[in-house]
């Protein structure tokens, strides 16, 4: 019998598989993040009419009745308004974030797990993860949620900026304007799709405009990201114990694409309704922030449309009206469904390259 002096096949370098993981990553995010928009978006209009001032639309009773007279009075290219934006420059932000949130965890995990907590050394538990603490766990997936936001608002809130300017446009609201109206004051700007708004908004605005309101951004979304993050992977936990007291004993080795669909349903929209009802305050002062730089030239001696000097002001402002809250049940019904279907679609395609780019 003669022998070989082949070397026996060895797996994949670490750098290897760091790249094998990156791709997955960009492929699963990057398909997760279209899914989520095309079936997310009217919600996420919805909820931006309601957050927008008060002065801004015909009063709505509530998300199903915004939603259904937005359709009935300007048809379904109003309810996708902005949605031009949300694809070409949403699509690499949901990739960066969700990638960039993936390798700020891994590498805090690591961080953690060689520090003094665990006694000098790096322990690895059954999913070849590292052993953290309960309060590791929580500083590591707060401060990687807070972390990828800050690097994605740099796409993020120019595209977010001509999304809700698209949003709160409404076209039955200007032919109700009479001509003596218009001559008496100044119109908002009229958007013709998402390039003609960032054109707009560059030529009259200038940079500051596109990214105006990237702090209120951040406050608003960094919050989000950072405790969504924490009760997603809290419930990711919860399932896979839940699932080994079921005598699954493959349950901690588990991947997290591999958990049925209904657990992962389950623990992204809990922890997407949870996160945006409590960030909702926050979000609604960075929406009136962004649209209101386009209104400047609407503004009327009436003082209807009030001008904030900041988030804290208009966070004051809001509260003194009763408005604190305004919109936070379409902000859960927008981000309920859409972080459950990111997240899922997100962990079923990571998992499907995996398996099929092997």
């Amino acid at each position: 019998m003669e022998s070989s002096d082949e070397p026996l096949s060895s797996p994949p370098s670490l750098p290897q598989q760091q790249q094998s993981s990156l791709l997955h990553d960009v492929l699963g995010s990057a398909t997760a993040g279209i899914i989520s928009r095309i079936m997310t978006h009217p919600l996420d209009t919805v909820k931006a009419r309601l957050q927008a001032p008060s002065s801004s639309f015909a009063t709505y009773r509530g998300p199903i009745d915004a939603l259904i007279q937005t359709y009935r009075n300007e048809g379904i290219r109003s309810l996708y308004g902005g949605f031009g934006a949300v694809i070409v420059g949403g699509t690499p932000g949901t990739v960066l974030y969700l990638t960039g949130y993936a390798f700020f965890r891994d590498t805090f995990s690591s961080l953690a797990s060689n520090s003094g907590g665990n006694n000098g050394g790096s322990t690895f538990n059954s999913s070849n993860k590292p052993n953290l603490t309960q309060g590791q766990e929580f500083a590591v997936h707060f401060s990687s949620g807070i972390l990828a936001e800050a690097v994605t608002c740099i796409i993020y809130v120019p595209v977010d900026v001509v999304k809700e300017r698209m949003q709160v446009q409404s076209k039955s609201r200007e032919s109700l304007i009479s001509n003596k109206d218009s001559l008496r004051k100044p119109q908002s700007y009229r958007y013709n799709g998402s390039w003609d708004a960032l054109q707009q908004i560059i030529r009259t605005e200038g940079m500051t405009g596109i990214y105006r309101g990237y702090w209120a951004t951040l406050a608003s979304f960094g919050p989000f990201s950072a405790l969504y993050f924490v009760f997603y992977e809290r419930c990711k936990v919860w399932s896979k114990e839940m699932l080994q007291d079921n005598n699954n004993s493959d349950a901690q080795r588990m991947d997290d694409g591999d958990l049925p669909l209904h657990y992962l349903v389950a623990c992204s929209a809990g922890a997407g309704a949870l996160a945006s009802w409590l960030t909702s305050p926050l979000d609604m002062a960075k929406l009136r922030l962004q649209v209101q730089r386009g209104q400047t030239a609407a503004a009327s001696s009436t003082g209807q449309n009030t001008i904030y000097r900041g988030m804290f002001d208009c966070l004051h402002s809001a509260y003194k009206k009763g408005e604190l809250f305004r919109g936070a049940g379409a902000r859960v019904l927008h981000f309920a469904p859409a972080t459950t279907v990111t997240m899922t679609a997100y962990e079923k395609c990571r998992s499907f390259y995996a398996d099929t780019l092997r």
